[in-house]
């Protein structure tokens, strides 16, 4: 569990290292144990004729935001990593438009009872789902959908109780 303090760091260095151009407002940081998510908010597109015109504008938009700021990305990414011990993958949104370019799939272990691999194996039967992999993806992010409140509250709490670890007397 990464602490606010933590969190806070991060985000500090990441608004001090970003260039101001990328940042239409804040970047967005998403931070788990394994990688730090950069999503950068970028200037919105002037409306087109429809709405698939202005889709693909955003869409070509991030495409060439990519290839203009590799190299400059790549160079920030291998500084975060050895600062942060942690991969660092990049996205942007424009508009209603979010792309990641890269990201972590990280692989999780985890043993099933047959009524837990029944229902895996009825979202892959019925096509929902490729795998029982993706299957349990499709689980987690249904729960997330729903239950976002709940666990936003739970993770703040998370957060409280690593805030009072850090000061105890151990510390």
């Amino acid at each position: 569990m990464i602490t606010s303090e933590q969190t806070e760091r991060v985000r500090g260095w990441f608004s001090g290292r970003l260039p101001e151009d990328w940042q239409h407002s804040p970047a967005d940081l998403r931070i788990d144990r394994d990688e730090i998510v950069v999503l950068l908010n970028l200037a919105d597109v002037e409306a087109g004729a429809s709405d698939a015109e202005t889709a693909e504008a955003r869409a070509g938009r991030a495409s060439a935001f990519r290839e203009d700021t590799r190299a400059q990305r790549m160079a920030i990414a291998r500084e975060a990593q050895h600062r942060y011990e942690r991969t660092v993958s990049w996205g942007v949104r424009i508009g209603d438009h979010e792309q990641l370019f890269t990201h972590v799939a990280a692989p999780t272990m985890t043993r099933l009872r047959q009524p837990e691999r029944l229902v895996l194996d009825t979202l892959v039967d019925a096509g929902v789902a490729r795998s029982r992999s993706d299957a349990l993806a499709w689980c987690v992010r249904l729960v997330a959908q729903h239950e976002d409140d709940w666990l936003s509250e739970l993770r703040e709490a998370m957060a409280t109780v690593a805030d009072v670890r850090t000061k105890g007397p151990a510390a």
